[in-house]
């Protein structure tokens, strides 16, 4: 999976470019809201659509558990069953299995684990989440691999960063011996994984890219290390990391951490953090988040973010939406939520055009004078 360039910036490691899908291209860099379980949370697909974003995310673990794979092979796919036709992005799997399912055992080749939702037994290895994915027909594939806690010591990290090799090494194999099922091209992506350990880092970087994927994934970051942490393991990374391939970093995360990455050489990203955020009243403005509960915005008839475009935004003021969220009316969830990846997707259109205009270090400074954490 080529990345097409269309811009590199001369003053850091940002770049613009073009990925092709079968579903429709995905200009870079570009945030992908979380769909879990096929649904970006208290929107619908149409709304999705209209904040600008062009790829979402599913979850192997979630979406084999509920609904389970017959059906979604039965209603054509995930794109067909969720009603959207841009690309989708899905993950392994593995985050989940180790933070939300009751572990059972781990062994070379596989995972047994509890479901979280009702205590079944079940197995996850890189054929499983293969198959899962190929039913889902998700664009992108994530390679099976295990997501590490933190702190962890160098030794623990070390071994789980050779299991996730061998597991990776075993989900390519397995992908290139099959097909799509619904005649669309899927790319599997590695996952680099090391925890904060720079020579880690760099040892599963160059391990999977001799490997040969279609794009590279920075995992077990954003899990609780300091940002100086995440954004030194990000920089060590993509120093290593083919320059015509995609770049993804997983869970991440803030506004501020989205600018910061892409100047680190980033061209993908994921979090629930807006949606989560906007559930809970904080939501994000070029000036830094607020939170629209407080008793501050009671008479304020103002936008939310006046900049935005939103259809928040054009049609309701901040008073109006801590009205809805303190009556709790669902309606301040879609609202909000609308708003939050609205902004996300402005972000990331702003950081684009700043890259192809030469103007990324001028944008990247005002950002930070801008916007207040």
């Amino acid at each position: 999976m080529e990345l097409k360039h269309i811009k590199q910036s001369q003053w850091s490691k940002a770049r613009a470019g073009v990925l092709n899908t079968d579903h429709g291209k995905i200009l870079t860099p570009v945030f992908m809201p979380v769909g879990t379980v096929g649904s970006v949370k208290a929107m619908s697909s149409q709304d999705v659509k209209e904040t600008g974003s062009q790829i979402i995310l599913g979850n192997t673990y979630h979406l084999y558990l509920r609904p389970g794979t017959d059906i979604i092979k039965s209603a054509g796919g995930l794109h067909e069953f969720m009603n959207w036709h841009g690309p989708i992005l899905t993950d392994s799997g593995g985050f989940q299995v180790f933070s939300l399912g009751k572990l059972n055992k781990i062994s070379e080749d596989k995972v047994e684990f509890q479901s979280h939702i009702d205590g079944s037994k079940h197995t996850l290895s890189p054929a499983i989440s293969m198959d899962i994915q190929r039913i889902l027909g998700s664009d992108i594939v994530m390679a099976f691999d295990e997501c590490t806690h933190y702190p962890i010591s160098k030794v623990d990290a070390e071994a789980s960063m050779h299991r996730t090799h061998r597991w990776e090494k075993a989900s390519l194999d397995y992908f290139r011996e099959g097909g799509s099922l619904y005649g669309f091209q899927q790319h599997l992506f590695g996952i680099v994984q090391g925890s904060v350990f720079s020579h880690l880092r760099q040892e599963s970087a160059k391990i999977l890219t001799d490997m040969e994927f279609d794009g590279y994934a920075i995992g077990g970051l954003s899990v609780g290390e300091s940002s100086d942490d995440m954004y030194e393991m990000t920089d060590i990374v993509t120093d290593i990391l083919p320059q015509n391939q995609p770049r993804y970093l997983m869970g991440v995360g803030k506004p501020e951490n989205l600018v910061q990455s892409v100047a680190l050489g980033i061209d993908m990203f994921d979090c629930v953090l807006p949606t989560r955020n906007a559930r809970h009243g904080l939501v994000f403005t070029w000036d830094g988040p607020i939170h629209i509960k407080t008793a501050k915005w009671k008479e304020d008839f103002s936008p939310v973010d006046s900049s935005c475009a939103c259809s928040t935004c054009q049609n309701y003021s901040r008073a109006y939406i801590r009205h809805l969220f303190k009556a709790g009316e669902i309606l301040a969830l879609r609202l909000a939520s609308i708003h939050n990846i609205h902004f996300y997707q402005d972000l990331m259109t702003s950081i684009r055009k700043s890259i192809i205009e030469d103007t990324f270090q001028q944008f990247y400074t005002s950002f930070f004078n801008t916007y207040k954490i």
